[in-house]
């Protein structure tokens, strides 16, 4: 699938550079592990073509904006507690002539003509009605990320305007950031990070316990390109690796990385040691895991999310942890977020809870600046685009 994809992807981002042969060619039939290995580095190496060359179709974009100028496009604000960060916003000016929801409001009659992109940073500026009846020459949202429920789909297009994310560079760091969580409440890192630290810490409990990582059984929900990461890194602890997911993954991706499909996810539920989820917040998925769910888990099983808060049935996980039903839950993602500060899963000390970090790195942040880029320059150019969401029919 990531072969299909990839192939597909340069493709599109060749067409916008004006090359119609890169030579990107996969072997499809696959034998040994040395040559398993050798076509993942060949994968990987071509993958950084991938974004090589779609920091070209930027400049390509740029160089056919250039005769006139700078198209407009609608930020929330720069720096503050909410807007695009500093540096982000100096790429974005490279390409773009910025207008703050502030300077926009302030003059809406003139500024409303010259939009003709959105750039969403962290789910803001806020999309709805009002703000689309507004912009009459908008063409395109370009979304900071891969999740877009906080986008209406089907509304944004009867107005005739497209939507795009940015998949790839969201990958790797969220998939990084399951893994850190599975092996912090694992190992209750957070738990003895503060005995560690305690002024009235005195002695070491022998009896302070964690599980082990290495061997356990892995449930996977959701076998997208995050979750396929995650397959990845769990195969070097030697896990053995469960997943459910739409659609079944071809035989040799699921012998890649060791992964058995569960047609059933209480299958999945009932033999993992570790469930994590990593799916699209839809309404099929909203409250995908909820008492009965929690209910099929081992006693000693974690649950870890890093997809969307609202996958899980946040009261009957409270109950859950609470009765010892599962062992604990790591959770990068509530609903809301942050939870109001008398949630009871912030009392819980079998729960740790980060600030939805899974694409907070210096170089998912950039990337995926770059990718939206791409994706508003490819729409106004009238060039394929690289990354369209398309509502659901």
């Amino acid at each position: 699938m990531f072969r299909r994809k990839g192939s597909h992807m340069l493709r599109i981002l060749t067409s916008l550079l004006g090359r119609s042969n890169l030579p990107y060619k996969f072997n499809r039939q696959f034998g040994s592990h040395r040559r398993r290995c050798h076509r993942s580095l060949i994968y990987n190496q071509r993958y950084r073509i991938h974004a090589c060359a779609e920091r070209q179709a930027i400049t390509a974009g740029t160089k056919v904006m250039a005769e006139g100028e700078l198209p407009a496009v609608l930020i929330l604000d720069i720096g503050g507690t909410h807007g695009v960060l500093e540096d982000l916003a100096a790429l974005l000016k490279k390409h773009f002539q910025l207008i703050t929801m502030k300077e926009f409001l302030a003059n809406k009659e003139e500024m409303s003509k010259k939009i003709q992109s959105v750039f969403v940073f962290e789910r803001r500026p806020t999309i709805d009605r009002e703000l689309l009846e507004s912009l009459p020459n908008l063409k395109v949202i370009g979304n900071s990320g891969v999740g877009v429920d906080h986008l209406d789909l089907k509304m944004i297009s009867s107005f005739g305007v497209k939507v795009t994310n940015t998949p790839h560079a969201v990958a790797d760091p969220t998939a990084d950031i399951g893994m850190a969580l599975m092996l912090a409440s694992a190992r209750r890192l957070v738990e003895g990070c503060q005995i560690a630290v305690s002024p009235d810490t005195k002695s070491f409990a022998v009896d302070w316990l964690g599980v082990e990582v290495s061997g356990a059984t892995l449930g996977i929900i959701g076998m997208g390109s995050i979750g396929y990461k995650v397959a990845q890194r769990a195969r070097a602890f030697n896990m053995r690796i469960l997943y459910h997911n739409r659609n079944r993954r071809r035989k040799e991706e699921e012998e890649a990385v060791g992964a058995h499909y569960c047609a059933k996810m209480k299958d999945l539920l009932q033999q993992s040691d570790f469930v994590m989820l990593v799916v699209n917040l839809t309404p099929e998925t909203h409250k995908l895991i909820g008492k009965k769910e929690l209910e099929l888990m081992k006693p000693t099983a974690t649950l870890i999310n890093i997809s969307r808060g609202a996958v899980i049935d946040q009261d009957a996980l409270v109950e859950a942890l609470q009765n010892k039903v599962i062992r604990a839950a790591a959770l990068d993602v509530t609903y809301p977020e942050p939870l109001p500060r008398d949630h009871p899963l912030l009392n819980l000390n079998n729960v740790i809870i980060t600030p939805h970090i899974g694409t907070a790195t210096v170089q998912a942040i950039h990337t995926m600046a770059e990718e939206a880029v791409a994706n508003i320059l490819a729409v106004l150019n009238g060039q394929p685009i690289p990354s369209q969401v398309f509502p659901k029919l």
